[in-house]
């Protein structure tokens, strides 16, 4: 048993319509992150292994890492979960080749969008400037109302280019 396990449980995060086994253990996965992350990380593997498909399993990955600074992790599970909601929304497997979506799509092609984003923090991250404005480039094309964000990352991105 962990010290995570003791802590009362909330109503936790709605990751959405997942299996309540997924969900359990990306709620336990959550709630574990700040006191004992290696078992979140653990825990989310866990989930990706039984519904790998499940796109806020994905997330989940990508953002216990990036926040943990496991930049090379996170890089891997933005890309897997990047090409497994490209897949889902019907689209190339490369984003390079997406063309603007009118309206703007929920679901998997937001998730796509969203995690586009979330690459290109991560390349920021990395010191890899080059291909995060190539990210920021294609997400001002692809959403240029800015709706999943992008527009922050790239003030991040100007303020390391000034530096």
């Amino acid at each position: 048993m962990s010290v995570v396990d003791l802590i009362p449980r909330t109503d936790g995060i709605n990751f959405g319509d997942l299996p309540e086994e997924i969900d359990a253990l990306l709620q336990r996965g959550v709630a574990a992150y700040r006191l004992e992350p290696e078992r979140a990380d653990a825990l989310f593997r866990e989930a990706l292994a039984i519904a790998p498909t499940e796109l806020p399993i994905h997330f989940c990955l990508y953002k216990i890492q990036t926040y943990r600074g496991c930049l090379d992790e996170a890089l891997e599970a933005a890309a897997a979960g990047l090409r497994e909601a490209a897949a889902q929304a019907g689209w190339e497997s490369d984003w390079r080749l997406w063309r603007a979506p009118t309206p703007l799509p929920e679901g998997a092609g937001r998730f796509a969008l969203y995690t586009l984003k979330a690459l290109a923090f991560i390349h920021l991250r990395r010191d890899e400037r080059d291909h995060a404005e190539e990210l920021l480039a294609a997400l001002s094309q692809l959403d240029p109302a800015g709706s999943v964000g992008w527009p922050v990352v790239a003030v991040l991105a100007e303020g390391c280019i000034d530096r």
